[in-house]
């Protein structure tokens, strides 16, 4: 089968431009591919960074989600290390910082997200972000026994990144402006459960106003230490700010294309004609739950990119609808989840105890059940994925 929507360019080198690129190819496309990447390495996969790779228990090279081989099978032009600076949708190209032009036919936007940061920090040595292989390894080069750690923001990233970092045996003391970690994706229970387990591990949680960064010590151009709301002074030899992300979409600026938290998409993933949008960076109509949704989710990039592919070869006409799920591995403990969480309206523990660190939630959002919850349940958590994916009614599958 021959099929050919003009030249696909696939800007994002990361797992949904990966899966974008091997789906066009599996499903049958043979036209040219251009791939575009502002990082210089091969593509590879981002949620061992904050964990394994932070702690040292993997080398990079088990992060490698495809080889130069495999790259010359897919035929593709890849070009790792070239940032794209603009994108012309009239004339159907794409501008590279360093002058080139690229054609397209059809584009697909995979650019992911860019770390939020403090302009406070700016330059100041031993202030870390988490986002790429070469800023773990800068943060890993410099983390230690004994080392002090502030990190700012209790979500997902700044939990995983404070177990990490007392793994390894540093003082952590983790900052969370919120009364409750992680309370905003999946409850206050559960939050207040994983911060029992960050101060059972030794971490120095501090969370509320009173948490919020109001001051710095640097010495010599280096961090030496942080001042709260609260004027309490903590001394520290490394910050890692984790403080939520930004997407990526800056080479769109004035490309027409809407922007608005994200790459602006339909219920099929398109932006405009001939446009897509795949990973971290999209912002799509999720049919199913009713509701715009942008996904930092390992298993929607690979997801989303598979099904972009099908949609510019015209293989797929259903919505883009997919369970989204997420995980966190933080110590011993495995977080595990199926659906929307955030935003939810009630959740009810209907397995376990939380207090046991093993249990099974239920989330509702309106009517309907939206999301489910595991902690050390990994089985039973398939149960109601099901379920959600048919939007099953709350009442149908909760009884007080």
């Amino acid at each position: 089968m021959s099929i050919r929507p003009g030249p696909v360019m696939v800007v994002g080198t990361g797992a949904a431009g990966l899966a974008t690129v091997e789906g066009l190819r599996r499903h049958g496309y043979d036209g040219p591919i251009s791939w575009v990447g502002t990082e210089p390495h091969m593509p590879y996969d981002r949620p061992p960074l904050s964990k394994q790779i932070l702690t040292g228990a993997w080398g990079t090279d088990r992060l490698a989600l495809c080889t130069e081989e495999r790259i010359g099978e897919l035929d593709v032009d890849l070009r790792t290390g070239s940032t794209v600076a603009g994108m012309d949708l009239p004339g159907r190209l794409v501008h590279l910082a360093d002058g080139s032009t690229l054609p397209f036919g059809t584009l697909v936007a995979a650019t992911g997200v860019r770390p939020r940061t403090l302009p406070s920090f700016d330059g100041v040595v031993g202030v870390h972000t988490i986002r790429t292989i070469d800023d773990v390894l800068a943060l890993r080069a410099e983390l230690g026994a004994g080392r002090r750690v502030v990190v700012i923001g209790g979500g997902f990233l700044g939990t995983e990144s404070a177990a990490s970092a007392r793994t390894v045996g540093a003082e952590v003391h983790l900052l969370e402006p919120e009364p409750t970690p992680l309370a905003a994706a999946v409850g206050t229970e559960v939050g207040a459960m994983v911060a029992r387990v960050h101060r059972d591990h030794g971490v120095d949680v501090h969370t509320g106003p009173d948490a919020l960064v109001t001051g710095l010590n640097v010495r010599n151009g280096a961090i030496a230490g942080v001042v709260l709301a609260d004027d309490t002074r903590i001394a520290a030899d490394l910050v890692v700010v984790a403080i939520g992300s930004v997407p990526a979409t800056e080479w769109l600026s004035g490309s027409g294309i809407d922007c608005a938290d994200g790459v602006r998409c339909d219920e099929y993933c398109a932006a405009a004609p001939g446009v897509y949008a795949a990973g971290d960076v999209a912002s799509w109509q999720h049919v199913g739950f009713g509701a715009r949704v942008r996904l930092e989710h390992r298993t929607n990039a690979g997801e989303q990119g598979e099904y972009v592919a099908k949609r510019i070869l015209g293989l797929v006409a259903e919505p883009f609808k997919p369970v989204p799920y997420f995980w966190s591995d933080q110590y011993d403990l495995k977080i595990q989840a199926f659906g929307l969480l955030r935003g939810h309206d009630e959740m009810r523990i209907v397995d376990g105890a939380v207090e046991d660190g093993a249990f099974l939630a239920l989330y509702r959002k309106g009517s309907r059940l939206a999301g489910v919850l595991g902690v050390r349940k990994a089985r039973a958590i398939g149960y109601w994925r099901s379920l959600i994916a048919q939007g099953a009614l709350w009442s149908e599958v909760y009884v007080s």
